[in-house]
């Protein structure tokens, strides 16, 4: 019974500590995405079609690639320009050689003494532009913009969770030459917890706020594939929509077909060149444009208050009080005058001279014009100048001192009731 008791939960630790090692394997396993090719040096010519013979395998090659280049150049030039091919320049083969960085061969047959092929032409950015007549050959580009990738295959939408072709295509898609500026993810580290197709459907501003501020974007855009198989191997269809924004606003979209599964990969290129086409489109009429509500709210505004104004205060001043008397009543009194004098928090003897001038120091509440008026209205003959004030009576006595305020009056107590008198008990005598 007791095992039994313990069996239940042990089996369940065991649950979550399985779930817990699948989810971290999961995590951690490679195969999840490819990191995104870094295209920000070179600019790249694809889909260029060559056709040549030779008196071998090899120098039918090698001159296959030499027209490649030849017509790469021209692509390029008239791609720059916006102008027609006829008018690009040629470059003779040496200087090609030193400005083209690669040659992509995206597909290839080869007999003893043909080469067909469909090849792509990298070029240096730094050395070609000169040759290009575009100084840095830069290309004016959009805000930063999170790319989501998002394949519907089986009914199952699908980002980064799990390595797939629309991924890897985005992954390999040469962003040099294009306006937008795509900020990729690999699918690796945490991707897949941040971004996935969940998310390119969430509304909530708040944790897209903090996803563009994590990837270092500023908008979102969600390249979505609905794809749709006859059956394995066979004919497929594609659905290419182009989505901007955190609400899904649909820039475009567009339909393309492949004969067999061998034919998906290079669907999914073009369907992403073109939906680089369509979002290039958009940012020109002025239709990327980042939600305000991915911007923080701006602070609540604070009411100004009216300034209080402070309550005027007299500060306190220094004064030396010069008391002139003829004894040292003369003094004394003087000195009760001062004590009691309304505003005077000190007074401090600084030189007692009973029979002629002296020096009391005194901190009072007010300036020199307000202990001078209160001098005098105790009966002193004042003089003051500076912060030295005069003091002496018109006779040989000094003026009294104030009489005190008269005691609270007692309300008087109310005067007794008058009772009423007592009847007699004894009853009136008969007649």
């Amino acid at each position: 019974m007791l095992a039994r008791r313990f069996a239940i939960p042990l089996m369940l630790l065991l649950a979550v500590a399985g779930v817990a090692g699948a989810l971290y394997a999961q995590l951690e396993t490679g195969d999840r995405g490819i990191l995104p090719l870094d295209s920000s040096n070179v600019l790249e010519i694809g889909g260029i079609h060559v056709d040549v013979g030779g008196t071998d395998a090899q120098s039918a090659r090698f001159a296959g690639w030499r027209i490649a280049q030849r017509q790469g150049f021209k692509l390029l030039w008239a791609k720059m320009h916006n102008a027609p091919i006829n008018q690009a320049p040629s470059l003779p083969d040496g200087t090609l050689d030193q400005i083209v960085s690669s040659i992509n061969v995206e597909r290839e047959q080869i007999g003893p003494t043909r080469y067909i092929a469909d090849l792509g032409v990298q070029f240096d950015r730094g050395k070609a532009a000169p040759f290009l007549g575009v100084e840095g050959a830069q290309v004016e580009r959009s805000a930063s913009m999170l790319l989501i990738p998002v394949v519907v295959s089986g009914g199952t939408a699908t980002s980064v969770e799990q390595r797939n072709a629309w991924q890897r295509t985005w992954a390999q898609f040469r962003t040099s030459q294009s306006p937008i500026n795509y900020v990729r993810i690999s699918g690796m580290g945490s991707d897949p917890l941040l971004i996935n197709a969940a998310q390119a459907g969430r509304p909530g501003r708040g944790w897209w706020r903090s996803l563009l501020e994590m990837y270092g974007a500023s908008d979102v855009l969600v390249a979505e594939v609905q794809l749709q198989r006859l059956y394995p191997g066979g004919p497929a269809r594609a659905r290419f929509i182009a989505r901007h924004g955190p609400d899904d606003e649909i820039i475009g979209g567009f339909t393309l077909t492949a004969a067999n599964g061998d034919g998906i990969p290079a669907m999914l290129a073009e369907g992403a060149q073109r939906i680089d086409a369509l979002y290039a489109q958009a940012l020109e009429a002025g239709r990327l444009t980042r939600d305000s509500s991915l911007d923080l709210p701006p602070p609540p505004v604070m009411p100004i208050l009216p300034e209080a104004k402070p309550a005027p205060v007299n500060p306190i001043n220094a004064f030396q009080i010069q008391v002139s008397g003829k004894n040292v009543n003369f003094y004394n009194f003087a000195m009760a005058h001062l004590r009691t004098l309304p505003g005077i928090q000190s007074s401090t003897p600084q030189q007692i001279n009973p029979g002629g001038t002296s020096y009391i120091l005194v901190q009072y509440t007010g300036d020199l014009a307000q202990l001078a008026a209160a001098l005098t209205s105790r009966g002193w003959i004042v003089e003051a100048a500076g912060s030295v004030v005069k003091i002496h009576s018109d006779t040989d006595k000094p003026p009294s001192l104030p009489p005190p305020p008269p005691p609270a009056a007692v309300p008087a107590p109310p005067p007794p009731s008058q009772t009423a008198q007592p009847i007699s008990n004894q009853a009136a005598p008969h007649p």
